[in-house]
């Protein structure tokens, strides 16, 4: 179950700058991490369970595109994230990659690392982004005093195992328009005029990443469903205007 161990990957102490293809090797690059900014608390999205331990962290705070974990790498930290959005991700010898999931605010990456393995996937940002740090011993002082917090802990790894037997079912038994259909259903939002709408517009290669297929067959797809009169492009939105049909 290698999409179960990506989808909880950990993240090391430092960050290195990501771009597109294949990422530098260099370690922790200080330039990619913002100034502190002067805004609200930053913890205010934090469910109760999750908030004393963010603030045992170190707050950091890393501008888009950083990358945060590096495949097959060591680590003993857990990253709470507090504002901005993260990528987790996997890369082929020929740099092709396929995205195991997103996280945005309230959610932590890294609890699986923490018996000190090598990192399964890597971890980026998409937008400038905040982070509360948490060390495996703070983590474990942090048990000590909130045993119940330990249950909040399994709770996260068995629905990301189930998300993770759910991907692999998708890979194995449906084809790229079946993925394809999947993602769009439930990246989008019911409408009052009974259609519905993706906020934020996924770019083909985004989902490209995230059906584990090439760019150019989303762009086929989703043309056909454009001529179909089933998606519609406007602005930063894609708008679904009737159900989407099972097969093609």
């Amino acid at each position: 179950m290698a999409e179960a161990c990506a989808l909880a990957c950990g993240v090391d102490a430092g960050a290195v700058s990501a771009g597109t293809g294949a990422r530098a090797a260099a370690r922790y690059d200080a330039r990619r991490i913002m100034p502190t900014p002067a805004a609200a608390d930053p913890f205010s999205m934090l469910s109760e369970p999750l908030l004393s331990l963010a603030r045992r962290g170190e707050v950091r705070h890393y501008r888009k595109n950083t990358l945060l974990i590096e495949e097959g790498d060591h680590g003993d930290t857990l990253y709470v994230i507090l504002a901005g959005r993260l990528r987790c991700f996997a890369s082929g010898d020929k740099g092709r990659e396929i995205t195991y999931g997103e996280y945005g605010p309230g959610e932590y990456l890294g609890e699986m690392s923490l018996d000190g393995g090598a990192r399964s996937a890597s971890v980026e940002t998409l937008q400038p982004s905040s982070c509360a740090v948490i060390t495996r011993t703070t983590l474990r002082q942090h048990i000590a005093e909130h045993p119940d917090f330990a249950f909040e802990l399994i709770a996260k790894l068995i629905r990301r195992v189930r998300a993770a037997t759910f991907s692999a079912r998708q890979l194995a038994l449906n084809d790229v328009y079946g993925r394809l259909v999947e993602l769009l259903n439930g990246l989008a939002e019911p409408r009052p005029d009974g259609t519905r709408v993706i906020a934020r517009r996924p770019t083909h290669q985004e989902m490209a990443h995230r059906l584990g297929c090439s760019r150019e067959m989303v762009s086929r797809l989703m043309a056909d469903l454009a001529r179909g009169g089933y998606a519609q492009a406007h602005d930063a939105q894609l708008i679904l205007r009737q159900p989407l049909p099972s097969r093609w």
